[in-house]
C-alpha cells in the first residue's frame, strides 16, 4: 500500500511571523499516523521553519542543477539540504513556464537533488489548449520520460500531476478525468521502471480545497496532493490533511 502524501507548497509567500502556522500543521499531521505530510516553504524560511518545528519535513521548493558555481541568486541542493531541507519539489510548471525550464533542466535538478540526498516531487502537466485538443496524456507522459532521473525509486520520488489550467483558478477536473490521468501516469512509471512503477506516488495539484480534497484524494492512483495557496494557513490546510486520513 502507497501511503497517502499531503504536501503544501508556499511559493512566494511566507515570512518569519507565519511559520507559526505549522504549529498548527504539524499538530494535525501527529493525529493523521497514516499519511506523510510535508511543507515546501521559500528558502529563506527553510532554516528558522526546521528550528522551529524539528522533525518535521520541510522542503524547497527548487534547486539548481548545478552543485554550485556563477549562478547569481539562485540555490544549490547542497545548500537547501544543509539549511535542514528534507526534499525539494522539481519541474513545477510556474518554473517551466516563468522561467522556461526544459525536460532536461528537471531531470538535472532531480539527480543533483538526489545526489545530495534530498527526496523529489517531480511536477508534470498540461495546459488547457492541450488538454482540449485530446493530446493531455501524451504531454504529461512524454514529460514524465523525458525528466524521470536516473535511479528513479519510490523510496526517494514522487510525482504531482498538476494541470496548468487548474493552478490557482479554482477549477478541478473532473473524477473521470483525473482518474483517467492517474491511471496513465501510473501506466507510464511502470512502462520506464518496471514493477517498481507501482510503488511510486502520484499526488494531484491544481486548485485543492478542504471542500474538495475529499474527493480527489480517495480517486484511484493519488496518491496525495500538492497544495498551493491552501497550504498556506492551518485553517485551509489542515482540512485536506484529514480528508487523506480518512
Amino acid at each position: 500500500m502507497r501511503r497517502k502524501l499531503v504536501v503544501g507548497n508556499w511559493k512566494m509567500n511566507g515570512s518569519l511571523a507565519t511559520i507559526a502556522e505549522l504549529d498548527a500543521i504539524a499538530a494535525a499531521a501527529g493525529r493523521a499516523p497514516g499519511i506523510d505530510v510535508a511543507v515546501a516553504m521559500p528558502a529563506t524560511l527553510i532554516a528558522p521553519a526546521v528550528a522551529r518545528m524539528p522533525g518535521f519535513a520541510i522542503g524547497a521548493q527548487d534547486v539548481h542543477q548545478d552543485k554550485s558555481g556563477a549562478h547569481t541568486g539562485c540555490v544549490s541542493a547542497d545548500m537547501v539540504r544543509e539549511a535542514g531541507a528534507a526534499f525539494t519539489i522539481v519541474g513545477h510548471s510556474e518554473r517551466r513556464t516563468d522561467q522556461h525550464e526544459t525536460d532536461a533542466d528537471v531531470k538535472a535538478k532531480a539527480e543533483t537533488a538526489r545526489g545530495a540526498g534530498l527526496s523529489v516531487i517531480l511536477c508534470v502537466g498540461e495546459t488547457l489548449t492541450q488538454r482540449d485538443a485530446g493530446e493531455a496524456e501524451r504531454v504529461v507522459t512524454d514529460q514524465l520520460a523525458a525528466s524521470l532521473p536516473a535511479g528513479a525509486a519510490a523510496d526517494w520520488l514522487a510525482i504531482a500531476y498538476e494541470p496548468i489550467w487548474a493552478i490557482g483558478t479554482g477549477r478541478v477536473p473532473g473524477e473521470a478525468d483525473a482518474a483517467a490521468m492517474h491511471g496513465a501516469i501510473r501506466a507510464a512509471l511502470c512502462g520506464l521502471l518496471g514493477e517498481a512503477g507501482a510503488a511510486v506516488r502520484i499526488l494531484y495539484g491544481g486548485s485543492v480545497t478542504g471542500e474538495n480534497a475529499g474527493l480527489l484524494l480517495h480517486i484511484e492512483d493519488v496518491d496525495g496532493a500538492l497544495v498551493g495557496g491552501a497550504s498556506l494557513t492551518a485553517a485551509k490546510f489542515v482540512p485536506i490533511v484529514e480528508a487523506a486520513q480518512r
